[in-house]
């Protein structure tokens, strides 16, 4: 059996971690008062760790 590999890029992680919860929050009707807010968060510091190659 052969195991996933977790990336060592933390933007591509964030981001995976990102579409995850994008697909997973109207699926599950999650809902809290800083859920935009928290989204945005995870979004710019993705696509920031992306553009400098970390």
């Amino acid at each position: 059996m052969k195991l996933m590999k977790v990336t060592k890029n933390l933007g591509m992680l964030l981001l995976g971690i990102w579409l995850i919860l994008t697909g997973l929050i109207p699926l599950l009707g999650i809902s809290f008062s800083g859920l935009g807010t928290f989204m945005a968060i995870v979004a710019i510091a993705a696509g920031a760790l992306i553009l400098m190659g970390r």
